[in-house]
């Protein structure tokens, strides 16, 4: 009996023919979708570069970077603000005194001082001026003195030059005249001179009153005063007595040295 036997070879070839291919375009697409991701992902990376470079960089940077302070004194406080905020710096008024060389509301001190190196976000502290302040000079006269010198400084005042006089009207080495005067108002830190006394000096004596007296009686007034008669002139008046005194050259209380003259006018009727 013959049969028809099919060759195992050939069914191999044929199954190996009819086994389905891989698909061309799930390649294709499968390689774009990648290309895609990638390039979303440079495009992360450039952002990010961009932010790194042009935000943060520059702060790391500033923050390390140091510069000189510029000198604040004898600005406003306003103008000082402005400059020191534009720097990246903060400013604190750390309390107000009056001076008389600086202006109302300018800058009296700093610190840092003006040339310190500085990095940003550094306080700067400063004092502010008040300008001038107005004082009472008080009342020294008849004051020692030390206790004048003591009162002005209590006062804001200086003690300025001191001067010296002869008088019995107060006791020895006290104030007898202050300038500027007691009660004045000056500007805090003016200097006061003062006139004190050196007590009844040896040498100086005063002008007696000698008008009405007689030639003779003044003679001896002044001789008594360590005074002398100096020049003597007559004048016609027949209500006064001959050789009366009617003028005399110093007034009454003058402080005169002794030995010093004086000119005299009596009267005459002739």
């Amino acid at each position: 009996m013959n049969q028809f036997t099919p060759r195992p070879q050939r069914i191999r070839q044929q199954a190996q023919s009819e086994k389905p291919s891989s698909k061309p375009g799930w390649r294709d697409s499968n390689r774009i979708r990648i290309l895609i991701r990638l390039g979303y992902l440079g495009v992360a990376l450039i952002i990010l570069f961009v932010v790194f470079n042009s935000v943060v960089m520059p702060l790391v940077t500033r923050h390390g970077d140091s510069f000189d302070l510029q000198n604040l004194v004898g600005m406003s406080i306003d103008e000082a603000t402005k400059i020191v905020e534009e720097s990246g710096l903060r400013i604190e008024v750390t309390s107000q005194e009056y001076n008389p060389s600086f202006r109302d509301g300018s800058v009296l001190t700093q610190y840092p001082t003006a040339g310190t190196k500085v990095k940003s976000g550094r306080i700067v502290k400063v004092v502010v001026s008040l300008g001038e302040k107005d004082v009472i000079i008080p009342q020294i006269t008849g004051a020692s003195v030390r206790q004048a010198k003591l009162d002005l400084e209590t006062a804001g005042l200086r003690l300025g030059d001191i001067a010296w006089t002869y008088t019995d009207t107060l006791p020895e080495k006290l104030v007898v005249f202050a300038f500027p005067s007691p009660g004045d108002t000056v500007s805090i830190g003016s200097k006061v001179n003062i006139l004190v006394n050196r007590g009844r000096g040896q040498g100086v004596t005063y002008m007696p009153d000698l008008v009405g007296a007689t030639i003779d009686e003044a003679r001896e007034v002044l001789r008594q005063k360590g005074l002398k008669i100096g020049l003597i002139k007559t004048r016609h008046d027949e209500n006064f007595l001959p050789e009366t005194v009617l003028e005399q050259s110093e007034d009454p209380a003058t402080e005169l040295e002794v030995g010093e003259e004086v000119d005299l006018v009596v009267s005459t009727t002739e």
